[in-house]
């Protein structure tokens, strides 16, 4: 027992007590001396207390942000492996993602591709047959029996083959310029699909068979836009037979017209000679006469422009034409035609697939038409508005850089027609 050395208060007091006093002295002792701090110190002894505390919380903090750090690297890893696997199918995205392709082949017609892409086609199923378009383990077994395992292992290479072969003809079949970079990769997704499904028995498409199929998918692409090419010109060969059976049609129609008018005249001046012979010095006869004969001779002229335009293969009229409501500002039609009335092919164009006409700012008969209308075509070639069809010939120039090309080409004087009527287009925007 001893006694408190502040209160006298008798009590076992543990050592740490202040001089011996009790609990109850030492704590107003301690409260006295906390009150005679100064705020600073006060706030120095709260700091010294929480300190404990605080680094306990910022250990804590710093190991959740580390568990939180592998984590996210471990999402990241994951996202950046499942963004290897998608496969675009988004055709606005496809679009505006596809680039220039440059042709790996360079077959001169679709036959050649067709030819090659048979033999492709042929290779593969050389392969299946041989068993070597897929790997697969041979030393399997089931039930402790080794056929049965081979016979499992052969059935299982089948159902992936057939599978990994579905889904590229289903790609190969549907490839355009805007999913070829898709329809690669879709088919590489299938071949790893096909290996990860596989791997317990070591099943697997072998390089040589997946290499076949790329090839497959690039020919079929090939194929394809070579067939359109074929296309297109095609449909420009019959163009051009249909412009030539027009003129033919048209040249028929006028010498019919031009020697019908010829006849006339022959027959008016054949009765007016047979009156001169009566009345030789009959001044009106004379002169109903002297205009037979001028138009005698310009029908005379006609027929031999027309033998002229009919053996002349280059005589034609180049145009240049614009539509402003279709196309806007300095947009240029640059065409040619061997027609006798150019107006009508400007017509025809003028069809129901624009929703305004053409205006003509130039209608320029040549000699050597084609000659002419290449040479603007040359001097704009990097300013067609497209790029890959070159018979459509629309250029993004101004009517005075036409016009000093045409001056370069030409050795006579072209007239122009600066301002487009566009009456249509006018009176639709007022309305």
């Amino acid at each position: 027992m001893a006694r408190c050395t502040k209160c006298g208060k008798s009590g076992l007091f543990l050592k740490t007590n202040i001089e011996g006093m009790c609990p109850d002295c030492q704590q107003y002792v301690l409260n006295s001396l906390r009150a005679a701090l100064s705020p600073e110190q006060k706030e120095e002894i709260q700091l010294k207390e929480r300190l404990p505390q605080l680094r306990s919380k910022v250990q804590t903090l710093a190991n959740d942000i580390n568990a939180r750090t592998q984590q996210l690297q471990t999402l990241e890893t994951e996202l950046q492996k499942k963004k290897a696997e998608i496969v675009e199918t988004d055709e606005a995205a496809l679009l505006q993602s596809f680039g220039f392709y440059k042709p790996q082949y360079e077959f001169v017609n679709s036959e050649e591709y067709k030819t090659e892409l048979d033999a492709i086609r042929k290779k593969q199923k050389e392969m299946i047959t041989a068993k070597t378009a897929a790997t697969g383990f041979t030393n399997w077994t089931v039930n402790g029996s080794a056929s049965q395992g081979k016979t499992m292992v052969n059935n299982m290479r089948k159902l992936l083959l057939r599978a990994f072969n579905g889904e590229c003809d289903e790609t190969i079949n549907k490839v355009k310029y805007s999913n070829f970079e898709a329809s690669k990769k879709r088919i590489k997704s299938s071949e790893e699909a096909i290996s990860k499904l596989g791997e317990m028995m070591g099943i697997a498409i072998t390089p040589q068979y997946y290499k076949l199929k790329i090839k497959e998918l690039t020919l079929a692409f090939e194929y394809q836009q070579m067939k359109q090419k074929e296309k297109e010109e095609q449909r420009e060969l019959k163009a051009q037979m249909r412009e030539e059976a027009k003129l033919l049609k048209e040249i028929e129609a006028e010498r019919r017209s031009i020697e019908k008018e010829q006849n006339h005249y022959m027959n008016a001046l054949e009765k007016i000679n047979k009156q001169l012979a009566d009345q030789p010095e009959n001044q009106e006869l004379l002169s109903r006469k002297a205009e037979l004969e001028s138009n005698l001779a310009e029908t005379e002229k006609s027929l031999k422009d027309i033998d002229y335009r009919e053996a002349n293969k280059r005589a034609g009229y180049v145009y240049v034409i614009s539509n402003i409501g279709a196309f806007g500002e300095n947009v240029y039609k640059i065409g040619m035609t061997r027609r006798l009335d150019p107006q009508e092919r400007i017509d025809e164009l003028g069809d129901a697939s624009v929703p305004f006409d053409f205006d003509v700012h130039a209608m320029i008969f040549s000699e050597d038409a084609p000659g002419l209308e290449n040479a603007l075509h040359h001097a704009f070639e990097n300013r067609r508005l497209n790029k890959v069809n070159i018979r459509r010939e629309f250029f993004n120039v101004t009517l005075d850089e036409i016009k000093a090309v045409v001056k370069a080409n030409y050795d006579k004087t072209a007239e122009f027609i600066d301002l487009p009527e566009a009456e249509q287009y006018r009176v639709s925007q007022k309305m």
